[in-house]
């Protein structure tokens, strides 16, 4: 069977052809036909029954069932299951306890604040039951996304029913009344314990606590992006994906241009097509339903097709067959019979928000179906008792189903091991770019067998990047044989940040490197705080997360990026990044070639963290040995003249920033005045530790005490960033206003030079011997010639500051 059939009973085949084509099914097979005749709410159209016939002769074919009535009785289960997991979703909603032999609850047995996002879930219950069922009947387990995280209430449930919950939730709620009860108490409770902590583990959306859970899927339109990178080679991937999530995050219509079959496993992509986003149709409703969204989905390049998406068989069926014709099409890939792109299987499960309970289909499905609350409204709890009734199934029944059903072992992932060399130390003005580009070349051919990704939003060569360009490539259907592209190209490329940043947070199973314009880059937030949040959850749960440090680069920085206007100069995501927790988020601030590429070799070191090096691309002079500036990443900052324990201190955080600062030095050199000079790697080091593990990383007692001691009565710091940003998060440097002062990026900008935009942003040498000399209640002219106060008073020519170390 191909996927033809699919097309042809979704589409050009006519429904009394199709009813016939079923009924001579039943009549050839008892077994199906018992099992076609349904129950409770679950029915199983004439379409769904060809494919599931077709689908047990081919598994019968390749001896993974024992014959079809085994098929089709185990379908009956899959039924059983099915709605039993949507029974609990009900309750996990509504109620605090349950009765295991479906008698009516009471009123005071619900929830007085009911909350869930019940029809999503509801709607994600017979698909994850396929995907179960499949896992039964090939003997293989498969990962999975979802999409649309909050409807996780239909992978708990079906977990907990089924025995594949994690170890700690399985023995927290065993499969008794009083256990049973437990859970659906605990779902939607907000409480917090002793600790001040989350008392349970069941969330609103998917968690760490989450069995298979790979993402949480509170950005709606993120696992779209990154399942088609996800699986290495002999993995099988399926990915839920929602129809709100469509219209949320364009670059999901991508997946069929980057899917190659050397590289990654075997991805299916599940739409549920429900037709509601909270309180509005969704785009795909509104423009004419399923048959429109096929349309577009084939001019995106992939095979679509429609099933029931109210059947948990059909998905069932679907999975199976996407991923038979997509080994298929890799196969005739492989033996040059096709060429890439692969015409992608996509699935659109088409059903109504809420099936299965009273409510379905209204705006109020999308969380709280029944528009009124059963502990207080008669006919709310009638309405609930008559929906729960319709899917009830005895305990024993449900639980010889799921036994029925058993799942495979899953294997353990082992932790990634990278080998990260000693970078080639240079002693040359060189560009911290063009460092990292040839340390990033000799760390991947030591590591060969780590899948490489690259995410390109702006232009590689421009960022210095060449070696790794031509190196790796850019990944295109069509190459040009001019330009570095390939068909197994490992760049990402394309003018949308959060697609490519997806490429490689799905390449949790390999070593990636995104570059991007600093300005744009704050477009990659969401996906990044996603993963940071989930990251973080994992190790407090003692569970560290095994993807190796990821590194987020970004260049072309506000300083030298004068030639466009100020929309290109901006420092929001290493802002934003910086006030997250400092054990999760790291952002670093190399001021040359040899700290960036300490700096990288660190990163790649780190397990489970996101870095950003903010990094200069313009050429800068050596200021570290390779000893030094390994010394700076281990400490956060290092002494680069003088003292510490002079009364005078000058701090700078960033390349552009350490010259300026080494420029007002050396006035104050040339004036005997006594001083020195740190530089600021990693500031949210520096800062208040907010929990035990922040704590951990933070700078050394020792190194803050030599670097940054009491007895320094003047301190001026020059930031890369938003000065007041910088120094609230590095609040133990900050002395008070009477003793020290910040300086950085306050907004100002447009097509100017480097040393313009210094200027307007009151950054340059000259501000900084300003307002020391403010501080120490010094005349400014103590350290400034009169043209130069004047300059940076606001009465003078600026390019006496500008023009005069020159």
């Amino acid at each position: 069977m191909t996927l033809n059939l699919y097309h042809q009973t979704s589409f050009s085949l006519s429904p009394d052809y199709i009813a016939d084509e079923a009924q001579q099914l039943r009549q050839q097979s008892p077994e199906l036909a018992r099992w076609a005749m349904g129950g409770g709410v679950i029915v199983h159209q004439p379409a769904t029954q060809i494919q599931a016939h077709l689908m047990a002769e081919s598994l019968l074919q390749k001896g993974l069932i024992p014959d079809t009535r085994y098929f089709f009785q185990r379908l009956q289960d899959l039924d059983c299951l099915t709605q039993q997991a949507m029974w609990l979703v009900v309750h996990m909603t509504y109620a605090n306890r349950v009765y295991l032999d479906g008698r009516d609850l009471p009123p005071d047995a619900f929830k007085s604040q009911p909350r869930g996002h019940t029809g999503g879930a509801l709607n994600m219950v017979p698909a994850y039951a396929g995907l179960l069922a499949l896992n039964h009947f090939t003997r293989t387990s498969r990962d999975w996304i979802m999409g649309q995280g909050h409807c996780v209430a239909a992978i708990d449930a079906l977990q907990l029913l089924t025995g594949t919950a994690s170890p700690e939730r399985r023995q927290q709620y065993p499969l008794t009344e009083d256990g049973i009860s437990r859970f659906v108490a605990a779902a939607g409770n907000h409480r917090i314990d002793v600790g001040g902590v989350r008392a349970g583990t069941l969330s609103a959306h998917v968690n760490v606590h989450t069995a298979g859970a790979r993402l949480e899927g509170g950005y709606l339109g993120f696992a779209g992006m990154q399942y088609a990178h996800m699986p290495l080679p002999g993995e099988r991937l399926v990915a839920f994906l929602s129809d709100g999530a469509f219209e949320e995050q364009r670059g999901t219509d991508w997946a069929a241009r980057w899917w190659r079959g050397e590289d990654t496993g075997l991805v299916s992509p599940v739409m549920i097509a429900n037709g509601r986003r909270i309180d509005q149709r969704t785009t795909i409703a509104q423009q004419g339903g399923c048959s429109w969204f096929v349309s577009h989905l084939r001019n995106q390049g992939f095979a679509p097709f429609v099933i029931d998406g109210r059947d948990p068989a059909a998905f069932l069926c679907a999975l199976y067959y996407m991923e038979i014709q997509l080994q298929q099409a890799y196969d005739r890939i492989r033996a040059g019979d096709a060429r890439y792109p692969v015409a992608l299987p996509y699935c659109i499960a088409e059903t109504v928000k809420g099936f299965g309970f009273p409510g379905a289909g209204t705006d109020a499905s999308y969380s709280l179906p029944l528009g009124a609350q059963p502990q207080r409204n008669p006919e709310a709890l009638a309405f609930f008792h008559q929906g729960a009734r319709a899917l009830f199934h005895p305990q024993p029944q449900w639980q010889q189903a799921a036994e029925r059903l058993q799942q495979p072992k899953r294997k353990l992932t082992p932790l990634l091991a990278v080998n990260c060399p000693e970078p080639d130390w240079t002693d040359r003005r060189e560009s911290p770019m063009t460092a990292l580009d040839r340390y990033f070349i000799e760390l991947t051919e030591v590591n060969p067998r780590l899948r490489v990704r690259i995410g390109n939003p702006d232009e590689l060569r421009s960022n210095g990047m060449s070696q790794t360009l031509d190196q790796f490539r850019h990944r295109v259907t069509s190459p040009e044989i001019s330009a570095a592209e390939a068909v197994d190209g490992c760049v990402i490329t394309a003018l949308n940040e959060e697609a490519v940043i997806s490429a490689c947070l799905a390449n949790q199973a390999g070593i990636n490197l995104v570059v991007a314009y600093e300005a744009f880059s704050i477009k990659m937030l969401c996906a990044l705080r996603q993963t940071i949040i989930f990251s973080r959850q994992q190790k407090e749960t003692g569970d560290t997360a095994g993807w190796l440090g990821f590194p987020v680069i970004t260049t072309s920085l506000i300083w030298e990026n004068g030639n466009n206007d100020q929309s290109h100069q901006d420092s929001s995501l290493s802002e934003s990044l910086m006030i997250k927790m400092a054990d999760m988020a790291r952002v670093v601030f190399p001021a040359d070639a040899n700290s960036a590429m300490a700096c990288l070799r660190a990163c790649y070191g780190d397990l489970g963290v996101v870095w950003n090096p903010v990094v200069p691309r313009s050429v800068l002079p050596a200021v570290f040995t390779g000893q030094q500036a390994t010394q700076l990443v281990q400490d956060g900052a290092i002494c680069v003249r003088g003292h510490c324990g002079a009364e005078i201190q000058l701090v700078a955080c960033g390349a552009v920033q350490l010259q300026q600062v080494l420029k007002a030095s050396d006035r104050l050199k040339q004036q005997r005045v006594a001083h020195s000079v740190v530089y600021l790697l990693e500031p949210a080091r520096f800062r208040q530790p907010r929990d035990r593990w922040e704590a951990a990383v933070m700078a050394d007692e020792s190194v803050i005490q030599a670097l940054f001691p009491q007895r320094v009565q003047y301190r001026v710091i020059l930031a890369h960033c938003r000065a007041e940003l910088l120094l609230a998060t590095c609040r133990r440097l900050d002395k008070g206003p009477e003793h020290c002062r910040a300086l950085g990026y306050i907004n100002r900008g447009g097509s100017l030079g480097p040393e313009e935009l210094l200027f307007v942003n009151r950054s340059t040498w000259a501000h900084v011997l300003a307002e020391l000399a403010q501080l120490c209640g010094q005349q400014p002219t103590l350290w400034l010639t009169a043209e130069e106060w004047a300059a940076v008073d606001g009465r003078g020519d600026p390019y006496h500051v500008i023009r005069a170390l020159d």
